[in-house]
């Protein structure tokens, strides 16, 4: 509702989105975001905006509101984009990305995020963590192709029993071509993506985005230089990784190795 109302305060001052745009110090791709709703509109952005349109502080008290979030403040815009997204591309170094995971895994990771936070707070996190990937419960959309570090396959979080029931879950939605997963084996060595986690994010009608994540803190962008740069990351990565078949075979090996309780997984 607030992008809709955006569009058509922008329209009736005879603004386009590039020059609304450099009125606010952005990019008109950014505006047309705000527009359709995948970028938040935030509380020094709706300052400007009410500003720059004349709409007596619209923006503002109803930023308030659409800024709510279940998500921790700096992944709370990339979890709304990626709820509209048709495609999602994902590369994860060290967890199973958050869209794969079952409750139990997800609840062991919060859990060693914050070891002293009271239970209701840890079920909060879980739950919504459930709820975005209710994203795959739609039989074809949004697209997910999900490449993972064998050390995501290896790392035992929350123990034997939660890892063999998580690497299940993925290949059960291989199986059913729900989404399309390759790992990067040990073997192949260095890689495109040492630095860490990358997703990148695309829509039907506004650029793509890419978000790039650290401790406690998360950067959305639409940068065309930046985005494109992720993108051969990872291109490169697909390139390096195995097949999805033998990622499959991989997946349901290493979740075997668990439900017998081997603790040296085969390679």
């Amino acid at each position: 509702m607030v992008g809709e109302e955006l569009r058509h305060s922008r329209e009736r001052a005879g603004l386009t989105q590039q020059a609304l745009g450099e009125l606010l110090f952005v990019s008109g791709s950014y505006v047309g975001q705000m527009e359709a709703g995948t970028r938040r509109i935030l509380p020094d952005m709706a300052e400007r905006l009410d500003g720059a349109l004349g709409t007596a502080g619209f923006f503002v008290r109803h930023g308030v509101k659409a800024n709510e979030s279940k998500h921790p403040e700096h992944f709370a815009e990339a979890a709304e984009a990626e709820a509209i997204a048709i495609e999602i591309r994902q590369y994860e170094s060290l967890l199973i990305p958050g869209l794969l995971q079952t409750p139990a895994y997800a609840r062991a990771v919060f859990l060693a995020y914050q070891p002293t936070a009271p239970e209701e707070a840890i079920d909060k996190l879980v739950a919504a963590r459930m709820e975005r990937t209710r994203l795959l419960d739609d039989p074809t959309k949004p697209l997910l192709w999900a490449v993972l570090d064998e050390a995501a396959l290896r790392r035992e979080v929350g123990g034997p029993v939660v890892m063999a029931e998580a690497l299940r879950h993925i290949a059960a939605l291989i199986r059913r071509r729900r989404v399309i997963v390759q790992v990067v084996s040990f073997s192949a060595g260095a890689h495109a993506a040492l630095d860490g986690p990358l997703k990148l994010m695309y829509f039907r009608d506004a650029p793509p985005l890419s978000f790039v994540e650290a401790p406690s803190m998360g950067q959305l962008t639409d940068d065309l230089a930046t985005v494109t740069r992720h993108q051969l990351s990872y291109d490169l990565l697909r390139a390096d990784a195995l097949t999805p078949r033998q990622s499959l075979a991989l997946i349901e090996s290493v979740a075997e190795d668990y439900a017998h309780e081997d603790h040296a997984p085969r390679a």
